[in-house]
């Protein structure tokens, strides 16, 4: 989009055209469309829509959480994805989480949340009993180690880039207002409330009644531009309290392409596949040339993707060896080469998908490093924050969970027009000196 003159005032000012600006944008607007009032709705970018984490997420989208709290708000993010498939660009192919003994009273717990909630899926348990189930699907299967299967029947994958434009076409039918390539500079606040007045930005400064930052991976900086704390306090499921832990720090997230084609992944019936999510501990062993990658519990996420024409997953990833403070590159620009996948992702992620499938034996030099994965910014827990600062400043902080949660921006719109969303209430910022954390599985994933 064209730069267009930005205008004097905004009653709700969003920064960031990711998944969760554009979804609180949307939600406002239709809830303000035909209200009488100014109702403005601005939505800034630095960069244009779906430029970060959003544009280039693995794009799967799941309720596959061992914390209750999680569970019951991708629950609601996946009737959001359902809502308009067409729209979104989604997939409801389904999701598979295959996984080991450490795992298994773990994904249990989630197979009976999912009971509770009337949530859709199946639950196989055993060696034999989950092979058998797997080479249902796929007669290559061969992955060791596994002695479960948790597979939804809903969820699946998104395209990522289409689902954000077409996101974005919905707020701006509901008549918000989109300017990229505006970078945010500063914040002016009242000299007694502390509440933010106006919004610096490299364009023009401009007045508003409500800001809501929906920045991902950039949290960090828009973040210490409020003066907001830089560490906090936590007190542990113990009781035991832990001061100066710092708010923010980074992960780099691993994924890769492998280029073959997408239909190369089809199931036995000729059906693209659900998306398949593997942890086991059973020793990892090079593809190429048989040496040991880990004999440690080790998990690959793989699904056929056509933006990127490929089979397009992850691995683990691993968190940035220096402080948050000394991290100041773009996380996905092109002046970070020290986040870049290196061959060691790629060389477990395709051994971790031979492992799994026999047809994928021998792929590694078809794998391609595409502008996927980058760095993630996570909070003390590795779960969201989503809570009110400086009085009008709403912060949507996804550490790093943001692409499924299509569904926050809806609760929000309605916390911002008044109405508290239960859903969003384990999420708030004074949990840590509360106490009231979220569980923590066996995943070797931090954000399980």
């Amino acid at each position: 989009m064209t730069q267009v003159e930005l205008p004097k005032h905004a009653k709700f000012l969003i920064i960031g055209a990711g998944i969760h600006g554009l979804s609180t944008a949307w939600r406002l607007g239709e809830h303000l469309q035909n209200a009488p009032g100014d109702n403005s709705i601005i939505l800034l970018d630095k960069t244009g829509i779906a430029a970060g984490a959003s544009g280039i997420a693995c794009g799967v989208v799941r309720n596959n959480y061992f914390q209750p709290a999680m569970c019951e708000l991708m629950e609601h993010s996946v009737s959001v994805w359902e809502s308009d498939p067409q729209g979104f660009s989604y997939n409801p192919v389904g999701y598979m989480q295959i996984s080991h003994e450490g795992m298994h009273e773990d994904v249990a717990s989630i197979h009976q949340h999912h009971r509770d909630t009337g949530y859709p899926s199946e639950f196989i348990e055993g060696i034999n009993e989950s092979a058998t189930y797997m080479r249902s699907f796929f007669d290559d299967w061969q992955a060791t180690g596994i002695t479960s299967v948790l597979h939804e029947h809903r969820g699946g994958y998104a395209n990522n880039l289409a689902s954000i434009q077409g996101l974005a076409r919905k707020a701006q039918t509901v008549d918000a207002r989109i300017h990229t390539g505006v970078t945010v500079t500063g914040f002016i606040a009242e000299s007694t409330s502390g509440s933010i007045h106006a919004v610096e930005t490299d364009a023009g400064t401009i007045t508003c009644e409500q800001v809501v930052v929906a920045v991902g991976p950039w949290i960090k900086s828009i973040w210490d531009m409020l003066d907001l704390p830089k560490s906090v306090t936590v007190k542990d499921s113990s009781g035991k309290v832990h001061g100066g832990i710092p708010t923010w720090r980074y992960w780099c997230l691993q994924e890769g392409v492998l280029g073959v084609d997408p239909d190369f992944q089809k199931t036995n019936a000729g059906d693209m596949p659900p998306v398949v999510h593997v942890d086991t501990d059973a020793p990892l062993h090079s593809d190429i040339d048989g040496r040991l990658i880990t004999d440690k519990p080790w998990g690959v996420y793989y699904k056929p993707d056509f933006h990127f024409h490929g089979i397009q997953g992850g691995a683990m990833p691993y968190p940035v060896d220096k402080p948050a403070d000394d991290v100041t590159v773009d996380p996905y620009g092109p002046e970070s080469p020290e986040f870049i996948v290196g061959e060691d992702f790629a060389d477990m992620w395709c051994s971790g998908l031979a492992f799994c499938q026999k047809r994928f034996k021998g792929q590694r030099p078809k794998f391609r490093s595409e502008p996927s994965g980058g760095l993630g910014c996570f909070t003390p827990d590795n779960f969201p924050v989503f809570d009110k600062f400086r009085e009008n400043v709403y912060v949507i902080a996804d550490s790093n969970h943001g692409y499924k949660m299509i569904g926050v921006g809806h609760l929000v719109a309605n916390e911002l027009l008044g109405e508290t969303q239960r859903l969003l209430e384990p999420f708030r910022f004074s949990r840590y000196e509360r106490g009231e954390l979220h569980p923590v599985s066996n995943s070797p994933f931090p954000w399980s």
